[in-house]
């Protein structure tokens, strides 16, 4: 197994609510990305999967980073923020920009924590999951993004279990 169950710090399951369903299944999500990157080096984690793609486990903790700041910052929030690692020369700056450099590995992670910390209070300070932000001049439930997120999370979690498996052959839960 990847994790002993014992240290397993996920959940997975026994929530009661809405809101504690969502946010208990998003954080779960969140903490799997944190297992599958776990004790690898900055080598490791810029590892492409095969030419040629520009995928890595590195590139998905920036990629979650933007995704976590678009969705809760720019939609649910309103702000009018610069987007992490991209530009209009590098609309995919977060996965061609993943070096293996320990500074960009450290940047990367502290970008993904703070936009988390700042989604977590977002949600925590919403009176209900019917809040609404704007996405494409449209209303967004919170609930909505929440489920969302819950998805993005699971698929490139998938993602990262094959990343993983190539890198140093651990595969898990």
């Amino acid at each position: 197994m990847f994790v002993d169950p014992d240290a397993d710090p996920r959940t997975d399951g026994g929530f009661r609510g809405e809101r504690d369903v969502l946010i208990g299944y998003l954080n779960d999500q969140r903490l799997t990305l944190e297992l599958k990157c776990a004790g690898l080096d900055a080598e490791a984690l810029a590892r492409r999967s095969v030419e040629p793609s520009d995928l890595s486990l590195l590139g998905l903790v920036r990629h979650l980073a933007g995704v976590e700041q678009y969705w809760f910052r720019q939609v649910m929030a309103g702000q009018d923020v610069r987007r992490h690692y991209r530009s209009e020369v590098e609309p995919a700056g977060e996965f061609t920009g993943a070096a293996a450099d320990p500074e960009l590995v450290a940047d990367a992670w502290a970008t993904w924590r703070s936009e988390v910390a700042f989604a977590e209070q977002l949600v925590a300070q919403a009176p209900g999951m019917d809040v609404t932000g704007e996405c494409g001049g449209e209303p967004m439930e919170l609930r909505e993004v929440l489920v969302h997120m819950i998805e993005e999370y699971a698929r490139h979690n998938g993602h990262a279990d094959f990343l993983r498996e190539r890198i140093d052959g651990r595969v898990g839960q």
